[in-house]
């Protein structure tokens, strides 16, 4: 349920560990509610659903930040541990590895679509069915991907290089990781429901929790057991399924201890497969699944053509998609943020809200953006030799050269990030995966390649981060402006679907 005095906002936690979080300072949080309240103040947005979208975004943010700081801390330990073979051999392992995030995301796409438009209607009866479904659908999607990328990791990782040493590197992470897929899936569908729910605060405990017990595994797996990738893969395994668990006791039973009550609690004894959720979820989420796989297939050719630079430039690009990651955590907030609030809005049928949070929470969004890339533009060169044992080699000029290219193109992604996630909660999901799909093969790949075969050179690698990023803000801006979505997402409310919990 919801506290009528807090805008709507579940606010339900416990009491002791919130008191005491609450209290330590939270520089995310008010670094986001100052950009927020200064646009309100100058008229770009509306402070009370700034002060809403903060309150969504924020917990967000900071799951992202932990949780891509744990992948960036992963790539330099091994890259200190082992050396650049090993950051090249995770490199090329990464598309892999990302389709429990395709699947899963895609699918959890879906379930926040459902979700949030049912909690905003409160139509809480009918939640239990779209959880125990998407989870359902991910488990039986992942589990031939584990299976296949189990049996034949080295294989697979030859598949887009021919230097033994990152295939040795890479087979071993890979076969390994594959293990933590489906529960890495079933993470996204967990977060998406609490933030469907409103409550963004609960996930961010969890998945960050997560994070941080990830990186201290890792810490005794790769340098105090030496197990290298090995360990990293180890640890990423256990902290996914950790995470799992968490979220499937606190749904079960309402509340999880040490983190508090959740907003809603799910009954797993109901039905998982049925018909009319499905066909709701399949519509939904198969063009997001689509617009993740765009990325994660395309990550398969881009590392290929990289590969094709040497393996020094495998390595510097590997490092430049971490600091990519990190730059890119506001979009786990403001898309998500857009999401909730835009699906909530049409769940209390209030369409013009809808669109004025989606207007709203994009400007928010470029200005943290563009804030955050200043900074990364400015000290790009001591952000690599984080990721290097010689700060000498021939990786770090070519990376720093990367870095920088990632954090001019990155603002874009304030843009179509945040259309893209309003898109997905009307059920429009279909335009943010033909703008994912032009910007990678219509623009990425092909000056990736000509980088590689011409006298282009790198530029072609710094033009493809704003082929990635440039094309989806444009054609998300453009549907989301069009209005069409309001009527898409009529067939999707609340009262257009039956369920049961």
């Amino acid at each position: 349920m919801r506290d009528p005095g807090s805008g709507g906002v579940y606010v339900s936690r416990d009491t002791r560990l919130w008191g005491i979080l609450s209290r330590l300072p939270n520089p995310i949080r008010r670094f986001v509610l100052a950009i927020a309240l200064l646009l309100a103040r100058v008229g770009a947005v509306d402070e009370t659903r700034a002060r809403r979208t903060t309150d969504l975004a924020w917990p967000r943010i900071l799951t992202g930040v932990a949780r891509k700081s744990k992948s960036a801390v992963d790539i330099a330990m091994v890259g200190i541990a082992v050396g650049p073979a090993a950051i090249a051999g995770i490199g090329f392992a990464g598309p892999f590895w990302g389709l429990a995030f395709t699947v899963g995301g895609g699918f959890a796409t879906g379930a926040i679509a459902l979700i949030s438009q049912r909690y905003g209607a409160e139509a809480f009866d009918q939640i239990g069915q779209a959880v125990r479904t998407s989870s359902f659908i991910v488990v039986a999607a992942t589990l031939p991907i584990t299976v296949a990328l189990f049996a034949f990791p080295a294989e697979l990782i030859g598949l887009l290089t021919n230097d033994p040493r990152a295939i040795e590197l890479g087979g071993a992470y890979l076969q390994i990781v594959a293990l933590g897929i489906p529960f890495a899936g079933l993470n996204l569908v967990g977060g998406r429901v609490l933030i469907g729910a409103d409550d963004s605060w609960t996930p961010m405990v969890i998945r960050g929790g997560g994070a941080v017990a990830n990186i201290g595994l890792n810490v005794v797996l790769i340098f105090g057991l030496g197990l290298g990738v090995v360990g990293a893969a180890i640890g990423t395994v256990l902290a996914n399924v950790a995470v799992t668990l968490a979220f499937g006791i606190g749904l079960a039973l309402g509340r999880l201890p040490g983190v508090g009550a959740f907003p809603v609690s799910v009954s797993f004894r109901g039905r998982y497969v049925h018909r009319e959720t499905i066909a709701d979820m399949v519509r939904i989420s198969t063009p997001a699944v689509g617009r993740r796989m765009v990325w994660t297939g395309a990550r398969f050719p881009l590392l290929a053509i990289i590969a094709l630079f040497g393996s020094h430039v495998v390595a510097a690009y590997v490092i430049s998609r971490q600091v990519w990651g990190l730059m890119n955590t506001p979009g786990w907030g403001f898309g998500l943020s857009a999401s909730s609030l835009v699906g909530q809005s049409l769940g209390e049928g209030d369409e013009a809200g809808a669109e004025a949070y989606g207007h709203e929470i994009m400007r928010i969004s470029v200005v943290t953006y563009a804030i955050g890339s200043a900074v990364v533009f400015v000290f790009a060169d001591p952000i690599v030799v984080l990721f290097v044992d010689d700060p000498t080699g021939e990786t770090v000029d070519v990376a720093v050269g990367l870095v920088r290219a990632a954090a001019i193109a990155v603002i874009a992604r304030g843009i179509g990030g945040t259309y893209a996630g309003a898109l997905d909660a009307t059920g429009d999901t279909r335009w943010p995966f033909y703008s994912r799909a032009v910007g990678m093969f219509g623009v990425a790949i092909p000056v990736a390649y000509l980088g590689a075969t011409t006298a282009l050179g790198l530029w072609g690698l710094y033009l493809s981060y704003f082929g990635q990023s440039l094309v989806p803000a444009a054609v998300n801006y453009y549907r989301f402006s069009t209005g069409k979505w309001k009527a898409i997402s009529q067939q999707y409310r609340p009262d257009a679907a039956t369920g049961d919990d």
